[in-house]
């Protein structure tokens, strides 16, 4: 399973002994980005997802696979969503670069002078004629 949403929270790190070894976990939760916004928690095992979670920024948009997981204690049920798979929502490529350098083959022109002002008031700049294309089939 996979939830779309933006990072909101990170829980501190736990680490523990036994008798398989040493074992670390941590949980964060995100905001799903639907209609009506919910929040869910997860929570990781192991050192490499570990960091990968303590690595998240505030309000980074995630895309989670995880598998949801419930057990019986008490006559009382818990569940618990197990993410085993973090990733961001864009990637490196897809992220909105700053403005495009002009193409070497087409310079763009010189910005104008600035005008001398002679007086405080300036006469409205006439309007610009606006010719329309109407050759095309586009029904607007």
């Amino acid at each position: 399973m996979n939830i779309n949403g933006t990072v909101i929270a990170k829980t501190p790190v736990i680490e523990g002994e036994s008798n398989k070894g040493s074992w670390m976990k941590c949980g964060f939760a995100i905001e799903t980005t639907d209609e009506y916004p919910k929040k869910v928690y997860f929570t990781v095992f192991g050192e490499e997802r570990v960091s990968k979670v303590q690595a998240l920024q505030m309000g980074e948009p995630v895309q989670v696979h995880f598998t949801p997981e419930s057990r019986e204690f008490n006559e009382k049920w818990y569940t618990d969503l197990r993410a085993y798979s973090i990733t961001g929502m864009y990637a490196e490529q897809d992220k909105p670069a700053s403005a495009p350098a002009a193409p070497a083959a087409y310079p763009q022109a010189p910005a104008p002078a600035p005008a001398k002002r002679t007086s405080t008031k300036q006469a409205p700049a006439p309007a610009k004629q606006v010719t329309l294309d109407v050759d095309d089939d586009l029904p607007f």
